[in-house]
């Protein structure tokens, strides 16, 4: 545009280019990802508009369309609102040169034809303002979609890997508990003979004996949970009340916090449906313990159940050290464990009992705050009631 200036005057030249830099640099200027950002840089280009079409003729100059530059970048980073906002400043500002002093209406009368031109290029304005702002719309949109597919196809190809994973270590685990048990059973059963047997004057082989009783004892307990984990689990649906199946699970869970100076806090709500009580008693068991264990003394945990939809939600929250960022996506996993004496199957198996519900299981948590663990429950082909 200001290579083509007829008379290359240096000031219309200067307004051009700043009306470029404006445009061109929008995308670029860092403080742009803010609204009030954009808001302030297309105002700046609604006042270089102005100061450009008042300096080459006011009402009459050929520049009235560079008022569609802010007017179109509303569109695109706004919103609708914002849009209307900016074209009817644009219209305004391109009538204000209807006024003194660009124009003495004691000196002149504007005829039916100027008229008939001047609503034309106002609503030419307009109409482009809108059209603009339908497209953008469009495209955000679109682009939101995208983003929930992306976001969906990351968390399905996270969930095969995790299930190509855990397939094989089911595997691995399976035959190497069978393989075993046979030799603790020797060992166990060694040890209590050799314990009946020695002397009452020697403790020291009675205490060594029984340390390895127990040590076998906890270790058969360890390939039990490996076949746990292991096994295909076998569904037992039946209607049975989740307010029940969770007052049982705290209950089960009281002794723990006694313990760690906890207060268990439940909020149940009846939501009678079908599931396996026993299977999932077992998830909020481990969810609870967990949230006592990392819940400072005097806190409270909080067992809560809803209806979302179609699904019944269950969350368990607890005020404790939390989980770090970079721990989130693994605390599922098998063998996995942020505990000292952790196995780190226990999350993994409550993973795997509510994915066999048809369920899923979500985790919020800040780092020295506290965490939530979100189970969610499907309640399709079940008659659900509310007491």
């Amino acid at each position: 545009m200001a290579a083509i200036t007829p008379e290359h005057d240096p000031s219309e030249i200067a307004l051009i280019l700043l009306l470029g830099a404006l445009q061109i640099t929008e995308s670029r200027f860092i403080r742009l990802d803010t609204q009030r950002g954009r808001v302030l840089w297309n105002v700046g280009k609604i006042v270089a508009g102005y100061l450009l079409i008042g300096y080459t003729g006011g009402i009459q100059s050929g520049y009235y369309l560079v008022l569609l530059f802010p007017v179109i970048s509303a569109a695109a980073t706004l919103g609708v609102f914002s849009t209307l906002a900016f074209t009817a400043l644009a219209c305004a500002t391109y009538l204000s040169f209807l006024l003194p002093p660009y124009i003495d209406w004691g000196q002149y009368d504007i005829h039916q034809e100027a008229i008939a031109e001047l609503g034309r290029r106002v609503l030419f304005v307009g109409i482009a303002g809108l059209l603009a702002n339908s497209i953008a719309l469009v495209l955000r949109e679109q682009s939101r979609q995208l983003s929930e597919t992306n976001r969906s196809l990351r968390d399905a190809e996270a969930q095969v890997r995790r299930s190509e994973r855990l397939a094989a270590l089911g595997q691995l685990t399976a035959g190497l508990a069978h393989e075993l048990r046979n030799p603790l059973g020797t060992i166990k059963g060694s040890a209590d003979m050799l314990e009946r047997n020695l002397p009452e004057g020697d403790p020291i082989a009675r205490e060594l004996a029984g340390f390895i009783s127990s040590e076998v004892d906890r270790t058969n307990s360890l390939v039990s949970r490996f076949l746990d984990f292991a096994r295909p689990l076998e569904l037992r649906l039946a209607q049975a009340d989740l307010a029940d199946l969770l007052s049982r699970a705290a209950g089960a869970a009281a002794r723990d916090a006694e313990a760690h100076g906890v207060k268990l806090e439940v909020k149940a709500r009846s939501i009678v449906f079908d599931f396996d009580a026993e299977l999932l008693e077992r998830v909020f068991v481990n969810l609870i313990v967990n949230a006592v264990q990392a819940s400072p003394v005097g806190n409270t945990v909080v067992v809560e159940s809803k209806i979302e939809g179609d699904q019944a939600v269950v969350e368990v929250t607890d005020h404790g050290s939390g989980i770090e960022p970079d721990k989130l996506e693994s605390i599922f996993n098998p063998f996995f464990t942020t505990k000292a004496s952790g196995t780190g199957l226990g999350l993994a198996i409550v993973s795997k009992i509510v994915g066999e519900h048809g369920g899923k299981i979500e985790v919020e948590s800040v780092a020295k705050e506290g965490s939530m663990f979100r189970v969610r429950l499907p309640l399709v082909g079940a008659q659900v009631t509310e007491k």
